[in-house]
């Protein structure tokens, strides 16, 4: 029952991933279907994440009245019909308004699931569980891509959505499997709920939630612009635009898999900080004129961005407690979030009123960020690493 229950967590975070590249990948033709500008997307992005801000702070109390298993199964159901919605959605505004259940439901899955397995699986599972987030982001662009060519951009997301609903189906068939951790689980409904202010007031938080919203706003960036960053300035076409754009999740997909099998030994913050390298390295790659390098380059990113988000997730209850791990773990979501929500759609309108091309700097600016962010971190918590 442990191993099976892994696979279906892990089959859940697939689940999370398959919408998340749709948008960016899509977006160039989507765009022109609803006659609206280039940056547009960075407002329906930053709805979702709204939603998923929301969410992730109401996740600690979801999850202890609730369960993991309820809060997991429903959250992925609204994913499924929120895509549905997109799929159906004939004007600008309606892609909004189906922003919302998505956004909600994305991020209760998000800090409900990592702070499952943070607390009851070791780091090499956290690292292959976010790797599956990652064969979800890859699959989606394929499929959109495939839409593109043959049909229109609506049944991408059409087809996505039937996928979601099967994952539905197949949690709501292994809800007894959760049993398995159930004391344990019995036990953290019984502690207080920390909430946004006691959070705060433990030493190294503040630190390490400017930290996750610097690398949730690179990681967004690279997800959401890089069809159109290659099609802008690399001169790409359309349906190529929207199959490159899977690069980058190629890359944080291999760079999870690979990590899985040293992190445990290499450590998690000594896995931050050599993701980040690699990420600058990628970064100065997108930078150079040469599509070749770009392309490379998003792969790069992606690599470098494989250990960050996951270690920082596992190392959440080893520096601040696993009593405090739920509710800190939906505030960093939270943070991310705001990352997630805010600074897509600045670069959009950088690229819409100065240049795409300065998307390198964009990214470059909130790597730096992180590593100084995580290296407070560090010392605020007096780890030996």
């Amino acid at each position: 029952m442990y191993l099976l229950l892994l696979a279906i967590i892990y089959l859940a975070f697939i689940s999370l991933g398959l919408p998340d590249s749709l948008l960016g990948s899509a977006w160039p033709t989507m765009r022109m279907d609803f006659e609206v500008p280039l940056s547009y997307m960075g407002l329906v992005s930053m709805i979702i994440s709204g939603g998923t801000i929301v969410s992730s702070l109401m996740s600690e109390r979801l999850t202890k009245r609730f369960s993991a298993r309820a809060v997991t199964t429903v959250s992925v159901f609204l994913t499924a019909v929120a895509l549905f919605g997109f799929s159906t959605a004939t004007d600008f505004w309606q892609l909004c308004l189906w922003g919302i259940p998505y956004g909600l439901g994305a991020g209760a899955i998000d800090a409900t699931l990592n702070n499952y397995v943070a607390l009851h699986y070791n780091s090499r599972h956290m690292s292959w569980l976010h790797c599956f987030w990652g064969v979800g982001t890859i699959i989606s662009p394929y499929i959109m891509s495939y839409a593109l060519a043959h049909t229109v951009w609506m049944d991408g997301y059409r087809m996505v959505s039937y996928m979601q609903f099967v994952i539905v189906i197949v949690l709501v068939l292994a809800l007894p499997l959760w049993k398995v951790n159930q004391s344990a689980d019995m036990t953290e409904e019984e502690t207080k709920t920390l909430g946004l202010k006691g959070a705060l007031q433990i030493k190294g938080v503040p630190y390490l939630l400017t930290g996750f919203f610097a690398y949730c706003a690179a990681e967004a960036t690279a997800m959401l612009w890089a069809s159109s960053y290659l099609e802008g300035t690399m001169g790409a076409t359309k349906e190529e635009a929207a199959a490159f754009g899977s690069l980058f999740f190629i890359g944080i997909t291999v760079g999870r898999f690979l990590a899985g099998f040293i992190t445990d030994k290499v450590g998690d913050n000594r896995m931050i900080r050599l993701g980040i390298i690699v990420a600058l390295c990628g970064v100065i790659c997108i930078a150079l004129p040469i599509k070749m390098a770009a392309l490379v380059g998003f792969v790069i990113i992606g690599l470098g961005c494989a250990p960050i988000y996951p270690c920082i997730i596992h190392s959440t209850p080893s520096n601040f407690g696993a009593e405090n791990s739920q509710g800190i773990i939906g505030i960093q979501m939270a943070s991310a979030y705001v990352g997630s929500t805010f600074m897509p759609p600045i670069f959009g309108l950088i690229a819409n009123h100065i240049s795409l091309k300065l998307m390198p700097v964009f990214l470059g600016f909130f790597l730096v960020l992180l590593l100084v962010m995580i290296s407070k971190t560090e010392k605020a918590c007096k780890k030996e690493y």
